[in-house]
């Protein structure tokens, strides 16, 4: 639950890396949320459509989370080494999504891992 705390917070920030248990463990909760609302739906009789498939609170819910969810692929692709358009990419960027951070630092910041920085997480255990 920290996880998508962390993305919550962060909702507008575009820039710096996120690894990918941060991108998915976001995925996850959002996904569980997501299915609550759609059960809250169904419940209270708040669907609209020709079949009543959607929700206000669903949809509203997916409104509120859409910006936190670009933002947090962008800093996922940008963990990879890739622009944050990569996103637009439908098959490439769950590949990327899936992908092993780049090691060390690179031109969105340092490996939020620690893993190649020369941090202090690098750090623990050596001595």
């Amino acid at each position: 639950m920290n996880w998508y705390i962390k993305v919550i917070k962060q909702y507008s920030d575009f820039k710096g890396r996120a690894r990918r248990q941060e991108y998915w463990m976001f995925i996850l909760i959002n996904t569980i949320i997501s299915i609550g609302f759609m059960f809250m739906d169904k419940m209270f009789g708040t669907n609209y459509g020709e079949l009543g498939e959607d929700g206000y609170l669903e949809t509203l819910y997916s409104l509120a989370v859409l910006v936190p969810y670009i933002a947090v692929t962008a800093r996922r692709m940008h963990d990879v080494g890739k622009s944050g358009w990569y996103m637009l990419i439908p098959i490439y960027n769950f590949i990327l999504a899936c992908s092993n951070s780049e090691n060390g630092e690179n031109k969105w910041g340092e490996n939020p891992k620690g893993e190649g920085n020369s941090s202090e997480i690098n750090q623990i255990g050596q001595e």
